[in-house]
């Protein structure tokens, strides 16, 4: 039997697009365990019970590429990222699924090696790269997957308002333009590089800053319910930073006021959906395999 916990991840991080990525300390752990014979899964609901889990599919490419053989297998979900929020959700079942292939099948395959072949079922390394490696990641594609991790000062706390309702990350990558400005362009990169270092600074002012964005959110937030009534009432509440964490609709703060959710409560709860709110810090370890 074998244990694997992911970290949520957020994505993008304002001006990071397809680019920056950050572990969470929320997770989903997934054991798998041979049986004799057949699919069995617990812990998830009844529509995911079948060969098209997302769990069970990349556990069952991996175990292909190994040349393994496996005819019964049993996959135990504890799920604590919320599924179609923004949070990682995804990438959190891919990298469950080929680590634990991984580790059951005694595949010996380095934790670089798994990161290939999770990139090659989710397509894009945002979010993969920190649920792996854990902390803060920056991702290249040139013809393989790079990825580096930078440093994320302590002091930085994020505050999810996580919404009642989904979106779908198909719609919210539709709905961008198929071509941006240069003057955009130099917009983002140029906040992207201070975004870095103001982040292992815990410099708050820089982030408020270099978070700011043109290529994505202002297209994204139609999608997201009260996206501007939240906005408004999380920088009155002392919020140094807002983004959408990853394609929506989770809304992330950066903070360092431990009273932030106390102070929300009253003013979020006039509003029309429901909105949880979660303190979470970064998560340095990434995919743990037990």
């Amino acid at each position: 039997m074998v244990k694997v916990t992911v970290p949520a991840t957020t994505a993008n991080i304002g001006p990071g697009f397809d680019t920056l990525g950050l572990a969470l300390n929320l997770y989903n752990t997934y054991t798998f365990e041979e049986i004799n014979e057949g699919l069995v899964f617990e812990g998830c609901l009844d529509r995911y019970k079948n060969k098209e889990n997302l769990v069970y599919r990349s556990f069952a490419k991996t175990a292909k590429l190994l040349g393994k053989n496996v005819s019964g297998l049993k996959i135990t979900m504890d799920i604590h990222i919320p599924v179609s929020r923004g949070l990682g959700s995804s990438s959190a079942c891919i990298v469950g699924g080929v680590f634990g292939a991984n580790a059951l099948l005694h595949g010996n395959l380095s934790r670089d090696e798994l990161f290939k072949i999770a990139i090659e079922i989710e397509g894009h390394p945002d979010n993969v790269a920190p649920a792996v490696y854990g902390g803060l990641t920056a991702s290249i594609v040139e013809n393989e997957v790079y990825s580096v991790n930078y440093n994320i000062s302590d002091k930085i706390k994020f505050c999810a308002l996580i919404p009642g309702f989904e979106t779908s990350t198909h719609e919210a990558r539709k709905i961008l333009p198929s071509e941006v400005s240069f003057k955009d362009a130099i917009f983002n990169v140029s906040r992207t590089a201070v975004l870095l270092k103001a982040l292992e600074e815990g410099n708050f002012k820089l982030i408020n800053v270099s978070l700011k964005d043109m290529l994505h959110q202002q297209y994204r937030k139609t999608l997201i319910h009260e996206y501007d009534e939240i906005e408004k009432i999380c920088m009155e509440n002392g919020a140094h930073a807002f983004f959408i964490s990853g394609s929506g609709p989770t809304l992330m703060n950066i903070t360092d006021d431990p009273d932030f959710i106390k102070n929300m409560e009253n003013s979020i709860k006039y509003l029309k959906n429901k909105w949880d709110m979660k303190f979470l810090s970064a998560d340095k370890l990434g995919v743990i395999v037990q």
